[in-house]
């Protein structure tokens, strides 16, 4: 076990570090004080072969420039805001509208573009990385002083840890998640249509043409959104679905999680990659890369375009606040936010 630390550039005149951890099996995985951003996965095929399985950037200079959110942390709240605004105790708060007249992925002046406080850490079974933060009372238009914690642990039986912990000094929202892509295929040789994705969820959220919820709970029997045995993700990019051709022909859905354990395995069958997910968290956003630009490059040299990766995006309801059904997430002064999702690669 392992953790080396370099420089990677530099942003708003501070030094932008990498952190890489390694595994005594050779996984290796790298981050940013930047956004916490994920650049590096490098675990074996079922040949021996080690690649990277993320989508990622070789500058900073790039992240910033085409806001893809390549592996980084979200908050405060991840996925949409309807109207980038919402009320809480009777006191209406206005954010940024970065998407339309919506709030995404904390606006304008969310986590992914922070420089975070970073420190490393080794046992004799597990080598991380802790980041803190403190986003300050009126940061993006939220309430309250939120101190956030933000662990990526790498073990020997090759899993990726993350957990999320948050304090507050006010109430307020909080509903953060990790926004890498994955691709299996290594360095991103293929494209993630013929990946096998199987999640034990039985209901979805419907979306309106904003992507934003409705308030709809969808059932699963009958429709390309059924992944409860395993489907290829190329089935909702063919589907003529409403709800798939909505986001851009493919997937950008929460999916109610019925159970944590296993929760999410995908697959990629000509190499035998697997992944499998567990997460304490309701609900995971399938997104399926639908709307990624093709005028850039990923650190390999592989032009980006669409399908290139997807995302396993464990987190709440997105735009909870209004909809009173939904699970809250409402953060008071005398609670800990706390996320966690585990991350297991395999072969098979």
């Amino acid at each position: 076990m392992k953790t080396t630390r370099d420089k990677f550039g530099t942003f708003n005149g501070e030094t932008i570090y990498k952190y890489s951890l390694e595994n005594d099996n050779g996984m290796k995985l790298s981050c940013l004080n930047l956004g916490c951003i994920v650049t590096d996965i490098l675990v074996p095929d079922r040949e021996g072969k080690f690649e990277n399985v993320v989508l990622s950037f070789n500058n900073v200079d790039d992240y910033i420039r085409y806001q893809t959110y390549f592996g980084a942390i979200i908050g405060r709240v991840a996925g949409r805001i309807k109207n980038s605004e919402f009320e809480l105790n009777k006191k209406k708060y206005l954010l940024s509208a970065n998407e339309g007249k919506h709030h995404l992925h904390g606006g304008t002046d969310g986590f992914h573009e922070k420089i975070w406080n970073a420190s490393t850490f080794q046992t004799d079974q597990e080598v991380g990385v802790e980041f803190t933060y403190t986003s300050k009372d009126g940061e993006g238009g939220y309430p309250g002083n939120v101190h956030i914690q933000v662990t990526y642990t790498l073990t020997n039986d090759n899993r990726w840890k993350v957990r999320i912990n948050g304090t507050t000094d006010e109430t307020t929202l909080l509903n953060m998640t990790n926004h890498t892509y994955f691709n299996l295929s290594g360095n991103g040789k293929t494209d993630i249509l013929n990946h096998q994705l199987t999640m034990k969820s039985d209901r979805f959220l419907e979306l309106d043409e904003d992507l934003l919820p409705t308030g709809k709970i969808m059932d699963v029997e009958g429709t390309v959104f059924d992944f409860r045995h395993g489907r290829k993700i190329r089935d909702g990019i063919l589907s003529p679905h409403p709800q798939n051709t909505i986001v851009g022909n493919g997937y950008d859905h929460p999916f109610i999680l019925s159970e944590k354990k296993e929760a999410i395995i995908l697959k990629e069958g000509t190499n035998g990659r697997k992944l499998v997910i567990e997460t304490n968290q309701p609900s995971v956003i399938l997104y399926s890369g639908n709307s990624l630009k093709e005028d850039y490059a990923i650190k390999e040299g592989v032009p980006v375009r669409k399908y290139l990766g997807l995302c396993l995006e464990t987190q709440g309801f997105p735009d909870a606040i209004h909809h009173p059904h939904f699970p809250s997430i409402i953060l008071e002064p005398n609670q800990r936010y706390m996320a966690e999702t585990t991350y297991t690669f395999g072969v098979e």
